[in-house]
């Protein structure tokens, strides 16, 4: 109960820390890089020594992760200042969650779900729109290595069942195994398999209309 207690009375601090790292890291997100004492510690590590009171792991996790985050919560939104709001609400659910976490080494697996439940929440609200950043999957769709221009790249998204384009997203564009989407996704790893191969087939077609 009491190192519960401690992580909670800690857990109080972390507003300051989030919004002095994620203004930081929104500036600088292209430059990014890792603080050279946290280098080489995992991310289950860096969640003990949050769970310790540690506001340098908190810090350097947010770092790991932020522009990571802004960039999936980006394809999901129609505006930059409700893609940063949602990322900072990630990080915010991640912190109150952290009693919770099991690690494992499925830490960005972990992350990635409070993203995703947030950003079907946020689609709910509003009417669809299109992705306005296509260069992650043009650049990694090895399927579709031809395809370089990011309207069409577009193009063949909305083509995609909300389902399918979530899972294209996820592996091209933010290089999750398979293993982590289907844990995102709640669903299997055949599953999650299928789902790419119809996808890639269908925004294979679509690109010779």
């Amino acid at each position: 109960m009491a190192g519960r207690y401690s992580f909670m009375v800690w857990r109080d601090k972390y507003f300051s820390i989030i919004f002095r790292a994620t203004t930081l890291l929104y500036i600088e997100a292209h430059k990014i890089q890792p603080e050279g004492s946290w280098k080489n510690v995992s991310d289950d590590e860096l969640v003990r020594q949050i769970r310790l009171g540690d506001d340098g792991a908190a810090e350097e996790l947010i770092r790991r992760y932020y522009a990571a985050v802004m960039r999936y919560c980006r394809w999901h939104c129609s505006s930059a200042e409700k893609a940063e709001d949602l990322t900072q609400e990630t990080f915010l659910r991640l912190f109150r969650s952290l009693p919770e976490y099991r690690g494992r080494k499925k830490f960005k697996a972990y992350l990635y779900t409070i993203a995703n439940h947030l950003c079907i929440d946020e689609s709910r609200k509003v009417q669809p729109v299109p992705l306005e950043d296509g260069e992650g999957i043009a650049s990694e769709c090895g399927e579709l290595h031809q395809v370089e221009d990011r309207e069409e790249v577009r193009r063949l998204l909305d083509r995609l069942s909300p389902e399918q384009r979530e899972v294209i997203i996820l592996r091209y564009g933010e290089q999750l195994s398979f293993a982590e989407i289907a844990k995102i996704m709640e669903s299997n790893v055949r599953t999650v398999q299928s789902r790419v191969r119809y996808a890639l087939q269908i925004m294979r077609k679509a690109s010779y209309d």
